[in-house]
């Protein structure tokens, strides 16, 4: 290769670089757009609460303390662990479920391309590392997995399917408000 074309690699890498760390710096404001987004698409997804779910609510206890560290890259990374969990919950056994697919496939697509997005900005080897020891994702992880087996148990029925959606609009909305403070 030429030295002309050396330097045209090395401005098209700089210049990827500082695109990307300029949509890192401006990552709260795209949360924050992602997650109105998102919720406006749950509410879309399906209709309203059916009312014989009523007597089936369950209280899952989010683990609050997980978005309150001291840290703006542990916020990210455990929001980043929320809505893998919750894209995860999003594609399990959903034929009970009376959504409307293409919203749901738009809220799916939105998730994934916000992790991307995620992974991306704020998860480096020394952030991973330090948010793998902490209890903080132990505890998510009890939670969704009390999701999980709440939906298993009731057989992803229609209920199961709705109180879950319920949760995850709880989760959005917990986000929010910490990305909002960032």
């Amino acid at each position: 290769m030429n030295a002309f074309g050396l330097i045209q690699t090395g401005l098209i890498l700089s210049s990827t670089i500082v695109i990307s760390s300029l949509q890192c710096n401006h990552l709260p404001l795209q949360q924050r757009k992602v997650i109105e987004n998102s919720l406006r698409l749950l509410d879309k997804m399906g209709k309203e609460f059916p009312q014989q779910c009523l007597r089936e609510k369950m209280s899952f206890r989010f683990p609050m303390q997980v978005l309150q560290p001291r840290q703006k890259e542990t916020v990210g990374v455990a929001i980043e662990e929320i809505l893998q969990h919750i894209f995860y919950i999003f594609n399990k056994n959903l034929t009970l479920a009376a959504w409307d697919r293409t919203v749901l496939d738009q809220f799916q697509n939105t998730l994934y391309l916000q992790i991307e997005q995620l992974e991306a900005c704020v998860i480096e080897k020394h952030t991973q590392h330090c948010w793998s020891k902490e209890v903080s994702r132990l505890k998510l992880k009890k939670y969704f997995r009390k999701i999980d087996c709440f939906l298993k148990a009731k057989q992803h029925d229609l209920c199961s399917w709705e109180i879950s959606r319920a949760e995850m609009r709880r989760c959005l909305q917990l986000i929010d408000k910490v990305t909002r403070k960032l």
